[in-house]
Parts: structure tokens; C-alpha cells; sequence
């Protein structure tokens, strides 16, 4: 069995899953058994996706690839490949540090790794994928690349231009997920609002959704990643008028003061800022706003740091995560300013920001207490049945936990719940 075996190991971001998902899958065309991070790969063939996006997400990568690297050396593995972000911003350098890897791919040209392996790739099942996700739920991404040009942002470096993917092919995708049994699509881009503009000359993300939402069998469409400079508008008539438009959005906000959000280059203001998080609330009632903010940006001041944590506390985000500054090479911050805000100081802001935001997460599941939600069931772990709302994504929001006892759910299926408590983070329910 080893002899035909590919192991996948996927590093990052979802984007990154669903290019390891189509690559799954065309292997397997070819005639391969693939896993996907098991615990202890057991092919004769390894492949690791990386992701290079910040410094951790790098190392994690490196310490990787040398740990597969090792295990080529002792003899457990004949060929390994590398691909994804790091990859592609960094070919040369790791071609020359890591010589153990058989050859480097960047992010878009990883189906050469089938020719390389003496197998044809089938053009035919471009939109099919081997889903490493429960099956009722898929990340579906829409798009590539990103036209933005943040100061810290080094996905432009990596990915480059913004290139959308047809109305239509992404449909024949849905469609095809949906017959293998996919309930729920999390609709992923590097940047959501931007889809549409090269192809069609317009923002289509609305019209695309709401196109997505009329197919039969989709029950819930989630998206991520929007950008709040030009927001397409229209989406807010989409997200309230159709029930199968989870009332959630992911839109990275990473500041609110005037003069860090300039030199961030993310060309929208704090006024604009508290005007679109007002916009969503009047225009689609009930909305779950999930941010990214990040602190230690070149330039942030105590004072620029106490108008982020007024923020935070006026606007209560129902699901927020944040990040540490770190320069990446490339990026107009690294070229323009200077990193001096010591790392202590970073991450003594990280922690103060998280405390704020988790007294508020603990109010907001807490004032959840008595409702009755339409919950999805992802998994049976230990004594619970642990499911998500609408308002949660798979990974990243918290969970509903449904005590075991004599009943049996069914994985996939969704149940009207009754939320019976709650603690910081998660919901406890019983099922009506």
C-alpha cells in the first residue's frame, strides 16, 4: 500500500485546504491512495502545502518541511514535494537550504507535480475536490489574489492580482458539492467585495450569492474576508432576504484610528468604519460581525492603542480575533517604517485587546441563554454532540455542545436547540 500512497499536509489558511482538496482529488484520479494530515504519514510520497503569510506561520512551514526532510534522510520516504505560499515566495531560497525536497512548487502551478509523477492532469475535474471537511460543509473560494495594497500585507507579494473566478463555474461547483452532500458553503477570497471587478467590470459578489443561495440543497452560505473600503451595498438587501444567507460577516477591520488606518494604506476612514458597522446592523437585523485587528503596526502610538480598545468596547464584535505586527519583507511598512515597537509591547496589547473582547463574548453567549437556534451537527466528541449556528464558522467561532445522553444525532443533520448555558466562548443546549 505504501508504494501507492501520497500523504497531503496542509498548512495556513482555507484557501490553501481547497488547493489541497483539488489536488487530492486528481491524484486519486491517477491512481494514488492520499491522506490528509494524519497523524503519522505512511506513504512513499509527501507533499506539504505551506502557508507564508506572517513570521509563526512561516517557521511552522520550515519546521515542516526539515521534519519530512529528516524522514527522507532515515529512509521513510522516497520523494518529497513542497508547495502553497512559502513556496512560491521563497523558491530559490529553499531549493538551495532544504536540498533533501525532490523539487518546489509555487501556489499556481502545482498540477506540474502530476506530469513530474508521470500522470496527466484531467482538465475535466477542474471543479472536483477530495473534501477533507466533514461533508456537509465546504469552503468555496471564489477568487485569487488581492489588488489591495496594505502597508503589512505580503498576500499581494505572494498571490498576486486579483483574478476572479466565472459566475458559472463557480455554480457547477456548488452543484457538484451539493450532489456529494454539502449542506453548508463558507465562501472564501482573498478579498470577498472585489469579486466580479476584473471579469465583469462591477462588484458581482452580490449577485453571485444570491445566485448561490437559489440552488436547491444549499441551506446555509457563510462568507469571509470582505474588505469594508466600497463595500457592495446590495448584499445587505441579499443577506436579509434570503434565509439560507447565514446573517454573519467576516470583514477585517484591523484598526480604527485615522492616523493608523493612513498608514496602514487601507484607504477608509474611522468614520466610514463606524458608519458601515451601523449600516449592517439597521440593514440586516440580527448580524453577526466577525473582525481581525491587529496592534504594534509601525507608528501606533498609546493613544492610537486606546482608540482601538474604545472601539472594540462601543462596537462589541460577536467574534473577534487579532494579531500581532510583523514585518514582512516586500511590503511597503517593511520599506517605509521602522519596527520599532518591541515585541513585549506588542503582545502586552495583543493580551489587553483579547481581555476585553473576552468579556464581551462572555456577555453576548450569555445573553443567548433561553433562545431556541437552528444548530448543525459537526462531530460526536466524548459526551457531547458539538454543533455551530448560523452564526458561527467551522474552526474559527465558538461551538454549541449537546450533552449525549440517550439520544442519537445525526452528523450533518440540523436540530432545533434550546441554549441552556453558556461559559466565555461556547454554547451549551439541549435539542427541542
Amino acid at each position: 500500500m505504501k508504494r501507492k500512497t501520497i500523504d497531503i499536509i496542509t498548512l495556513g489558511c482555507s484557501k490553501n485546504l481547497v488547493d489541497s482538496e483539488h489536488l487530492m482529488r486528481q491524484l486519486e484520479e491517477a491512481g494514488y491512495h492520499v491522506t490528509h494530515d494524519t497523524e503519522k504519514p505512511k506513504g512513499e510520497i509527501a507533499v506539504i502545502n505551506t502557508c507564508g503569510f506572517i513570521g509563526d506561520a512561516k517557521e511552522e512551514s520550515i519546521n515542516m518541511i526539515l521534519e519530512f526532510a529528516q524522514a527522507k534522510e532515515e529512509g521513510n520516504l522516497e520523494k518529497l514535494y513542497v508547495m502553497g505560499c512559502l513556496s512560491e515566495r521563497y523558491l530559490k531560497e529553499l531549493a538551495i537550504e532544504i536540498p533533501q525536497v525532490d523539487k518546489f512548487y509555487g501556489k499556481f502551478n502545482w498540477a506540474e507535480l502530476l506530469l513530474d509523477l508521470g500522470k496527466a492532469y484531467h482538465e475535466e475535474l477542474h471543479i472536483e475536490r477530495t473534501l477533507t471537511t466533514p461533508k456537509h460543509y465546504a469552503y468555496l473560494k471564489i477568487s485569487e489574489g488581492c489588488d489591495r495594497k496594505c502597508s503589512y500585507c505580503a498576500i499581494p507579494i505572494i498571490t498576486g492580482r486579483h483574478v476572479s473566478r466565472p459566475v458559472e463555474e463557480i455554480l457547477d461547483e456548488v452543484r457538484y458539492l451539493v450532489n456529494k452532500g454539502v449542506k453548508e458553503f463558507q465562501i472564501i477570497a482573498q478579498e470577498l467585495t472585489y469579486y466580479g471587478v476584473d471579469l465583469y467590470k462591477k462588484q458581482m459578489l452580490p449577485e453571485l450569492i444570491e445566485r448561490i443561495s437559489e440552488i436547491p440543497g444549499v441551506e446555509w452560505i457563510r462568507l469571509h474576508y470582505a474588505y469594508p473600503a466600497h463595500f457592495p451595498t446590495d448584499l445587505f438587501r441579499v443577506m436579509r432576504e434570503r434565509p439560507n444567507v447565514c446573517k454573519y460577516m467576516d470583514i477585517a477591520l484591523q484598526h480604527i484610528s485615522n492616523s493608523m488606518l493612513e498608514k496602514m494604506r487601507r484607504h477608509v476612514t474611522q468614520e466610514e468604519t463606524y458608519q458601515l458597522i451601523e449600516q449592517f446592523r439597521k440593514e440586516v437585523p440580527g448580524i453577526h460581525l466577525r473582525t481581525t485587528l491587529m496592534v504594534g503596526h509601525p507608528g501606533e502610538t498609546e493613544s492610537d492603542f486606546e482608540e482601538l480598545k474604545e472601539f472594540v468596547r462601543k462596537v462589541r464584535f460577536d467574534r473577534m480575533g487579532a494579531f500581532a505586527y510583523s514585518e514582512e519583507e516586500g511590503t511597503y511598512a517593511a520599506a517605509h517604517y521602522e519596527d520599532e515597537i518591541p515585541q513585549e509591547v506588542k503582545q502586552a496589547r495583543l493580551d489587553e485587546l483579547m481581555s476585553i473582547q473576552q468579556g464581551i463574548s462572555a456577555e453576548l453567549s450569555a445573553a443567548k441563554v433561553g433562545q431556541s437556534m437552528k444548530v448543525i451537527i459537526d462531530r460526536l466528541e466524548g459526551d457531547y454532540y458539538i454543533g455551530r449556528t448560523e452564526f458561527d464558522s467551522p474552526e474559527v467561532d465558538p461551538e454549541v455542545l449537546i450533552e449525549r445522553g440517550e439520544q442519537t444525532l445525526l452528523i450533518g443533520n440540523f436540530y432545533q436547540v434550546e441554549i441552556i448555558s453558556s461559559d466565555d466562548f461556547d454554547l451549551f443546549g439541549q435539542v427541542i
